[in-house]
């Protein structure tokens, strides 16, 4: 399975100012300032690229398709979502700036329902099931409007009862959570964080899981959550299309393999990272601290 987030699909065409006349604005100026400079196409090109040369049997997206939440944008990220891979075969959960501002289901994440839905009713919403060889991908949905400047995330009591239900219902499989905000303490800062960090944490804590992806901080993040037996393995993954920044990697995304031994899930990951002077991905140094993650 591939983990892949943070794409920042360019907001194109361009925005007519009414369109901009909210939050929007800030985040236009930012991508016409900075962002558009980092997240490029030619990245995600060669993304897709080399996604269909390792051939992953699923893959996983955990937010930040787009940047402005414009309509277009949407419809331009279900048409990137295509290239990787029919619904069945691809897994997405909403970021932050996939809820930038209010808008209605229709005029925005409705295209990529297919990527959303739970095996058992066939429709899109969260926390949604999807059963996968060996594995129970639960994709969680942290993306909500926020006020300017802050870029933080929430699950709701509701997805929290429901996320319970389906790790206690699936503890012989081995269980995947997507979402795209950090349930890892000290993480982001206040202005980013997932407001009920605390309560998934006690989830994971009495129910367990086998593996908790997200996306959002744009860097390599690897930890742990105490678990009812062994510790949860927490892995971030940076922007799928960045050129290096600062002290922000390069894009890269991770290969998971899972696998069952009579000590349990065997989980092991691969970096592929974007070289711009190959202008490719190729498989990179696997971070020590994503190792030790799932060494447990």
């Amino acid at each position: 399975m591939a983990h892949i987030s943070d794409i920042h699909l360019p907001p194109l065409p361009k925005p007519r100012l009414r369109e901009l006349m909210n939050k929007r604005l800030l985040g236009w100026l930012s991508w016409q300032k900075r962002r558009r400079h980092i997240h490029r196409l030619e990245v995600l090109d060669r993304l897709l690229e080399d996604l269909g040369d390792q051939a992953p049997d699923h893959v996983a997206v955990t937010g930040d398709l787009v940047n402005l939440s414009l309509p277009d944008e949407f419809t331009a990220a279900a048409r990137w979502l295509q290239a990787v891979g029919p619904g069945d075969q691809v897994s997405v959960v909403p970021g932050n700036h996939d809820a930038y501002v209010p808008l209605d289901h229709s005029q925005g994440r409705a295209e990529w329902d297919p990527y959303m839905t739970s095996d058992a009713s066939g429709l899109a919403g969260f926390p949604y099931l999807r059963r996968r060889g060996p594995l129970a991908l639960i994709g969680l949905s942290t993306a909500v409007a926020t006020a300017p400047g802050l870029a933080s995330g929430e699950l709701g009591e509701t997805q929290c009862r429901a996320l319970e239900e389906l790790l206690q219902d699936n503890r012989d499989r081995a269980r995947v959570v997507l979402l795209h905000h950090s349930p890892l303490p000290g993480v982001s800062k206040a202005r980013k964080a997932l407001r009920d960090a605390v309560r998934l944490r006690e989830i994971l804590q009495q129910q367990g899981a086998e593996l908790v992806l997200h996306g959002h901080e744009h860097r390599v993040i690897a930890g742990q959550l105490e678990g009812p037996g062994q510790p949860v393995p927490v892995i971030g993954a940076p922007s799928a299309s960045a050129l290096p920044s600062g002290r922000r990697p390069g894009a890269q995304y991770y290969i998971y393999g899972v696998e069952q031994t009579e000590a349990g899930w065997r989980v092991t990951v691969e970096t592929r990272g974007y070289q711009p002077h190959e202008g490719r991905f190729i498989a990179v140094s696997n971070a020590p601290a994503i190792l030790g993650a799932l060494s447990g």
